[in-house]
């Protein structure tokens, strides 16, 4: 039972970062980043939505996977850095869609994605499926983070 309580509680807190991510965003999609020039790569903004859920989905996984190896060896430096991770990735949503800074949102991404990296390397110690389940994120992100360039980049 202790596992499915611990699953649950992986899932609250990715999609609590998820939730306060989406509060940044919300108001700024459909009015300020609407706006904004794009380039040739930029998504529409209906992909967003899904890929993230999915992308949270498979965090809360990797991290639960990571959670249940306890016995086997230390995970609390993995699950920390996980965290902070989340806690850049809702940090950006608000530096980029609310404060609309695209320069200090592109530092902060770059930041977001090296905490990314170490995440998934400590992951993949611990659990080799956890660190898989990260490869998705960290290129969605990489493919974020080349945006947030080229909208700094287009729009001045």
């Amino acid at each position: 039972m202790s596992d499915w309580i611990a699953l649950i509680v992986s899932i609250v807190v990715a999609f609590g970062a998820a939730a306060i991510g989406g509060l940044s965003t919300s108001e700024s999609i459909s009015t300020w980043y609407r706006d904004l020039r794009k380039p040739w790569f930029n998504p529409p903004d209906w992909v967003f939505g899904p890929v993230w859920t999915v992308l949270y989905l498979l965090m809360a996984l990797a991290a639960w996977l990571v959670w249940s190896e306890n016995a086997v060896g230390p995970v609390l430096v993995p699950l920390a850095f996980y965290g902070i991770q989340l806690a850049l990735n809702s940090l950006w949503s608000y530096i980029f869609f609310t404060r609309r800074d695209l320069s200090i949102a592109l530092v902060e991404i770059i930041a977001l994605w090296i905490m990314i990296l170490i995440t998934t390397v400590l992951f993949w110690n611990v659990s080799q499926l956890a660190g898989l389940m990260m490869i998705p994120y960290i290129s969605w992100v990489s493919v974020a983070s080349a945006l947030n360039y080229r909208l700094w980049k287009l729009n001045p």
